[in-house]
Order: C-alpha cells, then sequence, then structure tokens
C-alpha cells in the first residue's frame, strides 16, 4: 500500500475525537464574540474525507464487477464489517451507552476491539452523544436531530460543527459508570493510535498476505467500501428510522420502527420500541434473531457466562404502553383508530438502566435474566 494511501487513511475522519471538556471550553471561550443563535459552521475536513470516502467506495464496486476483486476479499470485507458492527450494536450500544446488560472482562475486551475496528469514534463519546440522543431527542440538543431533514441527521451532522445545546446539554448526562471501566479508557487514552491500524491498515494487509490479493484493490474494497458502507448502516437509524416506520408503542415520538433498517444495522431498526424501553437489552420486540443478529450475540454470551443481568421488558408492560401511546399498528393495540399526533419531546425521557429519571415503577415490573445474585 503506497504511502499516499496510509496519508489518505489518517485523514479519514467522521469527526477529530475531542473531549467534551475541551469543547465545552473552547466553544465559552468564543461565546463574548458569537451570536447565541446556531450558526452552520461547516467542518471542510470532514466533507472532504466523505468526498473520498464515497468516490473510493465507487471505485471499488467498479473493482468488483470488473472482476478484479477476488471473491475471498468481498467475503472478508463482509464478515469484518459484521464484527465491526457488533462492537457497536451489542458494545457500545446496548452494553455501555444504555446498561441493557452486564458483561465480564472478557467479552468488554472483545467488543471494545470490536467497536475500534468500527471507527465511530471511541466508546465513551459514542456513548455520551447517544446519551444526548435519548435524553433529548429531536431537540437543538441532539447531535443528529431528525426534524431538521434526512440529510442532516443521516449524514449532514458531521459535516457541520455541533450545536451549542449538544454541548450544555451534554455535560448534565452522567457518565461515571463508563469512567470507572478501564477496558473503556484505556481504548479512549489509544484511540487514535489503535483505530488506524485495525480499521484500515489489518484489514487491508490479510487479503494481500494470506491469498495475493493485489494491494490497492485490498485497500478500496475491504477498507474503503467496506468501512463507508458499515457507516450508512450505522447512519440509517439515526436518519431513516426516525422518519418511516410505525410507531405501535409511542406514536408521539419521533422514532419507528423499520425492518428494512433492522435488517441493514443487525436489529437496531425497531426503533420506537427502543426510544421507548432503552434498557432492553434486545432493542427489539421478537422471539427470535431473524433481524437481530446483536441479540443472538448476546444471549450466546449469557449462556457461556460472560453476560449476566439481561434487562427485558415484561408482557403486561407491552401491552399497557400499546394501549396508552401506541399508533394502532401491533397486534395487541386495542385502539385501532387513535389519531397520529405530532411527535413531541416526552417528559423525563430516559438513555438507559441507570439514568435518574427511570422510574421505580419500570424496574419493579422488568424482566431481568441471568441474573448475578
Amino acid at each position: 500500500m503506497s504511502s499516499t494511501s496510509l496519508l489518505l487513511a489518517s485523514t479519514i475522519v467522521t469527526r477529530k475525537t475531542k473531549e467534551i471538556d475541551d469543547e465545552v471550553s473552547l466553544y465559552s471561550m468564543r461565546m463574548h464574540i458569537k451570536n447565541r443563535d446556531y450558526e452552520w459552521q461547516i467542518v471542510w475536513r470532514n466533507v472532504l474525507a466523505f468526498v473520498y470516502l464515497h468516490a473510493a467506495s465507487l471505485y471499488a464496486v467498479y473493482l468488483v464487477l470488473s472482476g478484479r476483486c477476488m471473491l475471498k476479499t468481498v467475503v472478508f470485507a463482509l464478515l469484518f464489517d459484521l464484527f465491526a458492527a457488533l462492537g457497536v450494536t451489542a458494545g457500545a450500544h446496548r452494553l455501555w451507552a444504555h446498561r441493557a446488560y452486564k458483561a465480564r472482562w472478557p467479552l468488554r475486551l472483545f467488543l471494545a476491539i470490536m467497536q475500534t475496528m468500527a471507527f465511530q469514534n471511541h466508546i465513551y463519546e459514542w456513548v455520551r452523544d447517544h446519551r444526548v440522543h435519548h435524553k433529548f431527542t429531536e431537540t437543538d440538543a441532539d447531535p443528529h436531530n431528525a426534524k431538521r431533514g434526512f440529510f442532516f441527521s443521516h449524514i449532514g451532522w458531521l459535516m457541520v460543527r455541533k450545536h451549542k445545546d449538544v454541548f450544555e446539554k451534554g455535560i448534565t448526562v452522567d457518565m461515571s459508570d463508563l469512567e470507572k471501566d478501564p477496558i473503556v479508557m484505556f481504548q479512549k487514552k489509544t484511540y487514535l493510535v489503535v483505530m488506524p491500524l485495525i480499521c484500515f491498515i489489518i484489514p487491508t494487509w490479510i487479503p494481500v498476505y494470506y491469498w495475493g490479493e493485489n494491494p490497492w484493490t485490498s485497500w478500496y474494497v475491504a477498507a474503503m467500501f467496506r468501512y463507508t458502507l458499515a457507516l450508512h448502516c450505522t447512519w440509517l437509524v439515526n436518519s431513516a428510522a426516525h422518519i418511516w416506520g410505525n410507531k405501535p408503542f409511542d406514536k408521539n415520538i419521533g422514532a419507528t420502527d423499520n425492518v428494512k433498517v433492522a435488517i441493514f444495522a443487525f436489529g437496531e431498526g425497531w426503533h420506537n420500541y427502543h426510544h421507548v424501553f432503552p434498557w432492553d437489552y434486545k432493542a427489539a420486540e421478537l422471539g427470535d434473531y431473524s433481524t437481530n443478529f446483536s441479540t443472538a450475540l448476546i444471549d450466546l454470551a449469557a449462556k457461556i457466562g460472560l453476560a449476566y443481568d439481561l434487562k427485558t421488558v415484561s408482557l403486561d408492560m407491552i401491552k399497557k404502553r400499546v394501549a396508552r401511546t401506541g399508533d394502532g399498528s401491533h397486534p395487541l393495540s386495542k385502539d385501532l383508530s387513535a389519531p397520529l399526533e405530532d411527535h413531541h419531546h416526552p417528559d423525563n425521557p430516559v438513555w438507559g438502566w441507570d439514568d435518574a429519571d427511570m422510574p421505580e415503577e419500570d424496574k419493579k415490573l422488568a424482566e431481568i435474566y441471568k441474573k448475578l445474585e
């Protein structure tokens, strides 16, 4: 792989990893000269990186369709994508962001490595942004506010500076649990060194070394295309799953249940359910794993003793919520004629199990599997 390609790899960033205290300090320094109204400030570094990523991905498609890429390389890229995605879905999302279950250190280490492979910022920053998203959904404090349209919530939010409310409200979100996790903090400290290695360099090297793939082809297919595809699968949860789909559990919020997104995002598309019950380790109301591979991994880990205290929603809670706020699309709905209302931000939403605003009644009605006594 050429030095130019390596240089490009180091510049491909969704957002430069920053500490929130640094962001807040920078914001405070500028407040005396900046208007407090939101100003669109384009992050040209990210814009150029996305242009390169998508141009490289189109070229990768050409390499595959023209027969210049080995089938082994394509299969490897997809499998690499799968494991990286699980680091985000089962790890950063359900374990660390929502505290939906607990994991012993070998599983946490595995998920942290997989999440680093995904390159969506380190776990601490990912969790902070996601908890803010749940607490302040579709307000200015939401990093990818869907009320600003599909493009903004899908990719545009990474091309501009965050709204000041994201910083101000972000400070109020409790992150002490992650600060006590040595694996999370070690990943945070070493992220900028380890991430380029296992996200770009190693997946490019493996096809070249083990089955003789052309280095140029491997870079574009196993690194660039694979990474870009993973990003879009994740972004669909922020965009499509807040715009199109059903609202069987709460018609008053923007999040929707979207089966297509669930397939592409390994079970994260049942978003209406997830925003109502963010602490459910399944992130969905499902009896199988057909569109929820992430749940299968957590259940497997629980069977071998690496995951425990799996929180989920009781049938009684589902029935009550469907009857009270559902849009009538759920089979258990008792009010099929309920009119749709313009969605709004509910009072005291929670980001997950340990949120101080979580009602005690919900904790009592919740079901916990593999509970560690």
